[in-house]
């Protein structure tokens, strides 16, 4: 009955961050969508990208079950998964990470938890896995790339939250305020030059 429930559970939890990704891109410019924002280049259509393919990887060559995708092989992995190209719209991109849904579902609806996998890119003894840890992989590297994309967001034009069911109007004095407070008590903290 656990397995069930956990199962259920898990599935769920990553339902809504594939959702709360995708929402990261909502009313941005293609521009904005696809442009580098940190120093290494991070962006936020790149994270959808990369959270689509590692799905595919993982609930499809994983578990004998391949992406219908067309994926370069995991060997040939140059990173070309974590930005757009030229060629490569926002549609495209979105439309492939939710085909992508279409087939990890089917393979967490189809498998127990502890249904066997092998991950030939993760080191040895731990290629030899199961549905449960993949799962948990995937849901972890899920909510850590919603993060990052919260915080892209943020800085592009303050927007913040999970579901837009959520999200407040901007108060950009409260917000100042708030900052403001936090500057301070980090104050003393600061270097001090001699």
């Amino acid at each position: 009955m656990i397995d069930a429930s956990a199962k259920d559970h898990l599935h769920g939890r990553l339902r809504r961050d594939r959702e709360a990704l995708l929402w990261k891109l909502d009313g941005l410019s293609a521009y904005d969508a696809r442009r580098p924002l940190t120093a290494t280049g991070t962006n936020l259509l790149g994270l959808v990208k990369h959270v689509a393919t590692v799905e595919a990887r993982y609930f499809g060559e994983v578990f004998e079950r391949p992406s219908p995708e067309p994926l370069p092989r995991w060997q040939d992995s140059d990173g070309g998964d974590l930005w757009a190209t030229e060629d490569e719209t926002r549609e495209q991109i979105i439309a492939f990470y939710r085909r992508t849904w279409d087939h990890a579902d089917a393979t967490i609806t189809a498998l127990p938890l502890d249904a066997p996998g092998h991950v030939p890119w993760w080191p040895r003894p731990h290629a030899g896995t199961n549905l449960f840890a993949v799962l948990v992989h995937v849901l972890g590297e899920t909510v850590r790339h919603a993060g990052h994309a919260d915080i892209l967001r943020e800085g592009l034009d303050g927007r913040t939250g999970l579901r837009p069911e959520h999200e407040a109007p901007i108060d950009e004095a409260a917000r100042a305020a708030h900052r403001a407070r936090i500057e301070r008590a980090a104050g003393p903290a600061a270097p001090t030059t001699a």
